[in-house]
């Protein structure tokens, strides 16, 4: 009988969002900071040799032949004609709909770990390109590593960020990507920003004005949160953080959070657990 083996699926925040146009196929091209935090989703993987594909276990509202880590196999299985198959259990601790790209991470962890237990040999950067079919967010899963992101979010500079730990809020609201992009109102021409000017200025998420009209949870978290430091929207949301420099002074804040949200503390990560997994797996 094949060996189960686990696999970690990061969470990402925004640090910034600014968006600067609309594409002739409907995406829009953004810039952003990704930033990798410790919060893991967990992909236990069995490989079959009968080449079929199933999910064994996943979130309940979600069904397996529309969840992300199942189209993600059957995805690399198209693509290098592998006889092999996999049973997948998802273990979900990131809060969905919540921007912090769990859906994402889950399938760029399926893609580098099959990649490895299937021996099908793709490339990092082909893995890469596989996973932006799958979704914008997936190929800085892949590249495994806090980054610098412009395009849809798939032409990636890996940077190194301090140390730092974030108060992330969930406010217990699904809110669909779908229609904050489709929003009228949102901010479609932001001028792009260099990296130093960036760190000078902070940036901002544009997608927050549009999430604080329709969602007034989100709103009352992200006032809620203003009072500890500078609080802001994670992708489209619903989830919002602050930064602190001391772990000590994020639980803090955590331990005084409404009862009516979520919430937890991250640590900042520069290199994913899955890609130091897959390392050791090499080995």
């Amino acid at each position: 009988m094949a060996r189960e083996s686990h696999w970690p699926a990061p969470a990402k925040l925004n640090l910034f969002l600014h968006i600067t146009g609309r594409r002739a196929d409907g995406f829009h091209d953004l810039q952003t900071l990704f930033q990798l935090i410790d919060l893991c989703d967990d992909i236990a993987i069995t490989v079959r040799d009968d080449g079929v594909i199933e999910r064994t276990g996943g979130p309940a509202d979600v069904p397996a032949e529309s969840d992300l880590v199942v189209r993600a196999a059957r995805a690399l299985k198209a693509a290098t004609d592998s006889p092999l198959g996999a049973s997948l259990h998802v273990t979900k601790r990131i809060p969905m709909g919540g921007g912090l790209g769990g859906g994402s991470s889950d399938a760029a962890t399926t893609l580098i770990a099959l990649n490895h237990l299937w021996a099908t040999g793709l490339t990092p950067e082909k893995l890469a390109a596989l996973g932006l079919t799958l979704g914008s967010d997936v190929p800085v899963f892949v590249a495994g590593s806090s980054a610098w992101a412009e395009g849809r979010g798939e032409h990636l500079t890996a940077i190194e960020l301090p140390e730092r730990w974030f108060v992330v809020v969930y406010p217990r609201v699904l809110v669909p990507t779908a229609l904050v992009f489709q929003a009228a109102e949102l901010t479609r021409n932001s001028p792009k920003i260099t990296m130093r000017a960036l760190f000078q200025t902070g940036g901002r998420n544009d997608c927050e004005s549009v999430v604080r009209a329709r969602f007034p949870e989100v709103a009352d978290a992200l006032d809620w949160l203003a009072q500890f430091g500078s609080a802001r929207l994670t992708g489209t949301g619903a989830c919002v953080f602050a930064e602190f420099a001391r772990a000590a002074d994020a639980e803090r804040v955590a331990a005084r959070v409404p009862d009516r949200w979520t919430s937890f503390v991250a640590r900042g990560l520069n290199t994913s657990p899955a890609i130091e997994c897959w390392g050791v797996a090499k080995r």
